[in-house]
């Protein structure tokens, strides 16, 4: 029986590298059968050219940039003899779970490039030339990560450039000085402020960009893009960036801009296993179209944890329970009672009163609990600053979520808030005023729903995440 020719990748790999290295859209079909959209065609044919040196590529959520970056990073590293491709983005997750990931997904769908490319979490290298042919995963929390390369061929990509640090984009520039060096920026325009901006703007003599809108790409939902239309209007900052790919406009009325919510969302913190501080915040539903929304806060990072729609009162008690057990049993050297701050106006009493009930009809085994029922809205006579609860609820997550202190000087955000459209056309939206008194308030739910804007359920419960409240020093077994 005749065996098999064996197929020699090496020998394929150095043929195929002649026509990829002219034609990342032939790379791409060869190894992923992937056919670009036209955006992402027109990308392919910019950084291909040896003239390129710097891409900078703006859009809405959505489109597939991060397929063209996986695909783009694969080509160069592929193509050009012993380069390096250094990878990075603001946070973590975005950086390993979502375009590391997206590397492998890519690698594993090719015949030819599992054999070649070895990949582990942090690296992709060339087998058997690890020392000098690698792709690199670098957090983007210190410049010095992005020092210490220096190559001929060299590709760095940074997505999600607007919440990329600028002392380490300044880091990653400088690094740039061989031959064949590249840098990609890819992400939503977040802020008018620093190099990504500046590569639209400013610098754009530099750089070939590209914008690239959500409304108009065949792989975005448009009933869901729509939605977002629909309720926070088609000029809302929300849209603009998320959905449209431009820069937020300066609204000056604005309580807390779209770029302090989205730098937020772009920090990252270590997630500690004994947190000092474990809140729960839930915003109860008062009319049909409205959600209950139920979120926690352990220390650093707030996520939301269930989302409701014509829940009764009872139900939302369970959920509430429930998370604070999933809490406990998550952070198990937490040993302090856990702060559950509940909208109490209206419908939210009903929650309060049943939470209550649980726990003294079973305090050893509801100890943990600690029911805090706030009202949104109630004037604060004593205030200086502050007309009433509200206004103070949004100027404590604001002053978290703040780049500077009270006078003025460089701070670093405090609060991680979850990336939810949502949450952030909410809190974006959101006006203020002085009274006659001399007061900051910002507008009513009554005041947004005459504006056509729907109720801030997730804002309003990661106001309560973050009120502040006396920590007990009670100790539960």
């Amino acid at each position: 029986m005749k065996q098999k020719n064996k197929v020699n990748y090496k020998n394929v790999f150095a043929e195929k590298i002649k026509i990829w290295r002219n034609s990342i859209s032939t790379f791409a079909w060869d190894n992923f059968r992937f056919v670009p959209d036209e955006w992402q065609l027109e990308g392919f044919h910019h950084i291909e050219k040896q003239s390129v040196k710097r891409m900078s590529i703006k859009s809405g959520q959505g489109v597939g940039k991060t397929a063209f970056s996986a695909i783009v990073f694969h080509w160069f590293l592929v193509c050009f003899p012993n380069s390096r491709v250094v990878a990075t983005a603001p946070t973590r997750q975005q950086l390993n779970d979502v375009l590391w990931a997206e590397l492998e997904k890519w690698r594993q769908k090719s015949e030819l490039l599992i054999h070649i490319l070895k990949w582990t979490k942090t690296y992709i290298y060339v087998n058997g030339r690890e020392k000098r042919w690698f792709g690199v995963a670098r957090a983007s929390s210190r410049p010095e990560n992005m020092q210490g390369f220096h190559e001929d061929n060299m590709l760095f990509i940074v997505d999600e450039a607007s919440g990329v640090d600028e002392e380490v984009l300044e880091a990653i520039r400088g690094t740039l000085s061989g031959l064949n060096n590249k840098l990609i920026f890819v992400g939503n325009p977040t802020k008018t402020t620093g190099m990504f901006y500046d590569s639209h703007t400013s610098e754009r003599a530099k750089w070939v960009t590209m914008t690239v809108d959500s409304a108009k790409s065949k792989r975005t939902d448009k009933d869901n893009i729509q939605s977002m239309i629909d309720k926070y209007g088609e000029e809302s900052n929300v849209v603009r960036v998320r959905v449209h790919g431009l820069f937020p406009i300066a609204e000056d009325d604005v309580f807390i801009p779209i770029n302090m919510i989205e730098q937020s969302i772009s920090t990252d913190f270590e997630e500690s296993e004994m947190p000092y501080i474990i809140d729960i915040g839930c915003d109860v539903a008062r009319f049909g179209d409205d959600k209950t929304v139920i979120g926690y806060r352990a220390d650093s990072i707030i996520k939301f944890y269930k989302k409701r729609q014509g829940q009764d009162t009872m139900a939302t008690a369970n959920d509430i329970v429930m998370l604070g057990n999933l809490l406990r049993i998550k952070y198990k050297k937490f040993k302090r009672q856990i702060c559950i701050k509940i909208d109490d106006s209206g419908v939210g009493g009903g929650v309060t009163d049943r939470l209550k009930q649980i726990k003294s009809l079973n305090p050893d085994l509801y100890g943990w609990m600690r029911i805090i029922p706030v009202n949104f809205g109630m004037r604060i006579e004593k205030s200086k600053y502050y007309d009433d609860t509200t206004t103070y609820m949004m100027s404590v997550v604001k002053a978290l979520i703040s780049g500077k202190d009270e006078e003025g000087k460089p701070k670093k955000c405090e609060i991680q808030l979850p990336n939810d459209n949502d949450l952030i056309g909410q809190l974006s939206v959101r006006k203020y005023y002085f009274t006659d008194q001399g007061k900051i308030k910002v507008e009513s739910k009554k005041e947004m729903k005459k504006r056509n804007l729907p109720s801030p359920d997730e804002a309003d419960c990661v106001l309560l995440c973050c009120l502040p409240v006396n920590r007990r020093e009670e100790y539960i077994k």
